[in-house]
Parts: structure tokens; C-alpha cells; sequence
């Protein structure tokens, strides 16, 4: 598939079901324009919701053929081990909050499965991605303040022509051992050194308003 982004040609306006507020549109043409992005931002500021917006506007556009999807195997003080099933039970247990989104967002269920049933949308687990190049395709990393320094580096070797990564992360909530380990700090430095690569901070909560003031009294405790 050839890259759709001549100017004379009008992208197709998609009508999901939840609207980007303007910080979050803003952001999103930073994305479009960007090849490699880490969308920044507390819990609830709408990093998996803004990330999987562009990416089923790009496939519906046909701009892409398909979403990777993709996270690293920690979570916060259970071992991923000890969840029911094999590896993709354990894949689909970790990336359900995005297929959630992805529901909410088309507003028709059945349609978000058949994209996963025709392979147009895929998960990946971040150790299988070596030897990989994706071309025509968006690759979601989320929770990416848990992939160490060498799983990001390994991500970011595998984009292809006419392809985009978004990793969504906080570094506030690492779940690693060695925090200073998180990629997310190689992303940033990337993003002030390297062109091509950003870094959009999030700052608008979308949960209750008492979330926000909690995570901002935490980080005085860190």
C-alpha cells in the first residue's frame, strides 16, 4: 500500500462514538505527522483512547493495512505467571483495556472483533518481535513506562516504510524493578535529540476529579 498523504486528497472524517477534546486533537496531528510518538500522561488522560482514535482512523482511511499491538509482560505486584492460560489468554488479559476502547470508540462490537478475526488488527508479545519489520501498519506499545531500555530499542528497529509507533506510557507508574530502566526515558531523550521522534504530554484527566488530585499528591511522595 502506498502512503495516502497527498495533500489533494481529502482524508475520510470517521464518526466514532467518543470525541477527542482539543488537547488531544491537537495532539493527534503532532502523531500523523510524526513517525515514532510517546504520548505522555497520567492515568486517565486518554493515552489509549487518543492512540487508538488515530489508529483506526488510518486503517478505516486504508491508510495502513493493520494495528499491532503490543505490551510488555508486568503489571503492578502480580506476576504475569500466575494468570489463567497460555500466552494469548495471558496477551488478550493484558490488552483488553484497549480492545475496550477500540469497542467503545467504533460503538459496534461485532465490527472490532471481525478487525481482529481478519488480522487487521493483531497482538503481538514484545518478545516475538525481533526479526519483524512492519510496513503499512500503526504498532501501539502501551504501557511503556515497563518495557526496560533494550525492549524499546528493539521496538523502535522494527518500524518499516510507511508505518508509525505510538508508545503510551507514564513513567509515574512503572512497575519495574530498576525504574531507571524504563524506556521511557530513552524516548524522551530520543525525542530532544532525534528528528522524527516527539513527546506529547497529556494533561487533561478524564476520570473523577479526585484521581488527579490523588496522582498529584503521590508524586510528592516519590
Amino acid at each position: 500500500m502506498e502512503p495516502t498523504n497527498d495533500p489533494s486528497k481529502k482524508r475520510k472524517i470517521i464518526n466514532f462514538k467518543v470525541q477527542l477534546n482539543d488537547e488531544q486533537k491537537l495532539a493527534k496531528q503532532e502523531v500523523l505527522n510524526t513517525p515514532i510518538t510517546l504520548i505522555d500522561g497520567s492515568a486517565g488522560s486518554g493515552k489509549t483512547t487518543l492512540a487508538s482514535q488515530i489508529a483506526l482512523d488510518l486503517l478505516f482511511n486504508k491508510e495502513i493495512d493493520k494495528i499491532v499491538i503490543a505490551r510488555p509482560f508486568i503489571t503492578a505486584g502480580e506476576d504475569i505467571g500466575y494468570l489463567p492460560g497460555g500466552v494469548d489468554q495471558k496477551l488478550e488479559y493484558l490488552t483488553s483495556p484497549i480492545y475496550e476502547v477500540m469497542d467503545i470508540l467504533i460503538g459496534n462490537k461485532e465490527k472490532s472483533q471481525k478487525l481482529l478475526q481478519e488480522g487487521q488488527i493483531k497482538v503481538i508479545p514484545l518478545g516475538f518481535l525481533r526479526g519483524i519489520t512492519f510496513t503499512n501498519s500503526l504498532i501501539i506499545i502501551d504501557e511503556a513506562q515497563n518495557c526496560n531500555k533494550t525492549q524499546t530499542e528493539l521496538i523502535l528497529g522494527r518500524l518499516g516504510h510507511n508505518s508509525k509507533i505510538i508508545f503510551c506510557g507514564d513513567k509515574h507508574q512503572c512497575d519495574l524493578k530498576n525504574k531507571l530502566d524504563s524506556g521511557i526515558r530513552l524516548l524522551e531523550d530520543l525525542a530532544k535529540n532525534v528528528e522524527g521522534v516527539k513527546h506529547i504530554k497529556l494533561l487533561k484527566n478524564h476520570r473523577h476529579p479526585v484521581v488527579g488530585k490523588i496522582l498529584d499528591y503521590l508524586k510528592t511522595l516519590n
